[in-house]
């Protein structure tokens, strides 16, 4: 057999391993996965008024911190994703890096954070489409537009991840051209003035900074979602990595900007923007374009739903590739014969993502409130697996001697900076730099750790009863990785024949 012969088998039976579609998606499609997780239109629509009530007029600050410390954690996921790329997105890297136990951990925080952030973006959609349903008369329950963001969420996600990727390209495209727009005339509006209380951190201290970093984390989670695609993107190795960087920088800058503006539209209207859970569509209205107010509302409605959905899918592969290692019930690691998407973990995330939201309406508690419950504990998983990587990241490249310094100082950044808003949440007890959040944010990180206490013990129990899952474990993730380097030794040899 030649040298050639083999890479193209290597290659078959790589991309035939999971049965996912194969070398699907482009760059762009990639790109959207990543960006319909972190869905950047929901802040400036939405959510920016729960991060102001804690930073104030630092919450620009917030984001730019959140923006260089999530460069540096982008950096140490890539030294993974450019080498190896799986559907266990960082779970298979943690795995590789530290082991089947942080690997578990991982695994664990990526799927809470993954179905958290779809629930509170879910509690967006339904918020958003009472108010605009509302309009023209019909008075829907919560419970029934919950019930139809989610199931049209899963279909897409069931039916195609082209189509899902697609999809999610263009709703958030769209938004974020109309937001981009209107702040524009907002700005235009004030003079293109520099708003001092904003420049000089007027009441902010680095206590309330750092809180806001816990709200500005579930802003940008979801960045990494792309490595999730590894099965189905087209040259992974390459478009992956580049989606991950770009999600962030991109996604930060308009945060940056947005918050900057949307503070200063506020001031002097006498209306608090903490307190105000449609901050553009009520610029818009001060204005008099009241009407692109309404567009970037249902724009905001679109970019919810592109959540949800970007949310169910990396969720699904994670419970997908987990149960291909013996950690969950093995049909949740089965492909649909046609579709080729991991149908069960699927309609299982879509299920979980209607339940508990729909659990807290039947309750009585507001969509905006859950959005921002929801929102935070979500925070919570995504920030243990920044720390996590960052991490492995230097002991992976120590193990394959190819760990340089500056290596080693991205890694140390990274941790550094996923501590600030880890410090933020938690508080210091009679300290009015860093006070203890009010309730009930400051019981969320604790019911995170009872969560992970309770997930790694059945992983625990799990090892006694079938010793042999960690070894399972290791092998499933040593074959993805071998796939991607036996290419390179071959593509060596068929240059030394040619």
């Amino acid at each position: 057999m030649t040298a050639e012969s083999q890479l193209i088998q290597i290659k078959h039976s790589q991309q035939s391993k999971h049965g996912l579609k194969p070398n699907c998606l482009s760059f762009g499609e990639v790109l959207a996965q990543s960006f319909a997780v972190i869905a950047p239109t929901t802040i400036p629509a939405s959510n920016i008024g729960l991060i102001v009530a804690l930073s104030g007029n630092g919450t620009w600050l917030s984001f730019l911190v959140g923006l260089i410390g999530l460069v540096f954690v982008s950096i140490n996921i890539n030294q993974f994703a450019s080498r190896s790329a799986s559907p266990g997105s960082m779970y298979s890297y943690i795995v590789k890096g530290l082991g089947p136990t942080a690997g578990v951990i991982c695994g664990w925080s990526l799927v809470l954070a993954y179905l958290f952030t779809g629930m509170s973006t879910l509690c967006g959609f339904a918020n958003f489409s009472s108010t605009l349903i509302g309009q023209i008369g019909i008075h829907p329950s919560s419970i029934t537009l919950l019930a139809l963001g989610a199931g049209v969420a899963w279909y897409a996600a069931y039916k195609d991840v082209q189509l899902s990727a697609v999809a999610m390209l263009w709703l958030e495209g769209a938004s974020i051209v109309l937001i981009s727009i209107l702040c524009i005339i907002i700005w235009a509006h004030k003079g293109f003035a520099l708003d001092m209380p904003q420049l000089t951190l007027q009441g902010a201290t680095p206590g309330t900074v750092s809180m806001g970093l816990v709200l500005v984390m579930f802003g940008f989670s979801g960045f990494e979602s792309a490595t999730s695609l590894g099965d189905e993107a087209k040259r992974p190795l390459r478009t992956i990595p580049r989606a991950v960087m770009g999600s962030v920088i991109l996604a930060g800058l308009f945060f940056i900007s947005t918050t900057y503006i949307e503070v200063l539209g506020f001031s002097g209207t006498g209306v608090s923007i903490a307190k105000t859970e449609e901050p553009l569509t009520f610029l818009a209205q001060q204005l008099g374009l009241g009407f692109l107010g309404e567009l970037v509302a249902f724009g905001a409605l679109l970019s919810f739903f592109s959540c949800v959905l970007g949310c169910i899918n990396p969720a699904a592969r994670v419970f997908f590739t987990m149960a291909r290692h013996g950690l969950f019930p093995s049909k949740l690691g089965s492909a649909h014969s046609s579709n080729k998407t991991p149908y069960i973990a699927v309609t299982m995330c879509s299920l979980i993502t209607f339940v508990i939201p729909a659990v807290m309406s039947f309750f009585h508690i507001k969509l905006f409130d859950c959005m921002g419950y929801l929102g935070a504990i979500s925070s919570f998983g995504f920030l243990v697996v920044y720390i996590l990587i960052s991490i492995a990241s230097p002991l992976y490249l120590y193990r394959i001697r190819k760990l340089r310094l500056w290596d080693l100082a991205f890694a140390v950044l990274g941790v550094a900076f996923m501590f600030i808003p880890v410090l933020g949440s938690v508080g210091i007890p009679g300290s009015t730099m860093f006070p203890v959040p009010d309730a009930p944010y400051n019981t969320f990180p604790y019911l995170f750790l009872v969560y992970l206490v309770v997930t790694c013990g059945w992983f625990f129990i799990q090892k006694r009863r079938s010793p042999g899952i960690v070894g399972s474990m290791r092998r499933g993730i040593d074959d993805i990785h071998d796939k991607f380097t036996a290419p390179v030794v071959i593509s060596s040899l068929i240059e030394d024949e040619n």
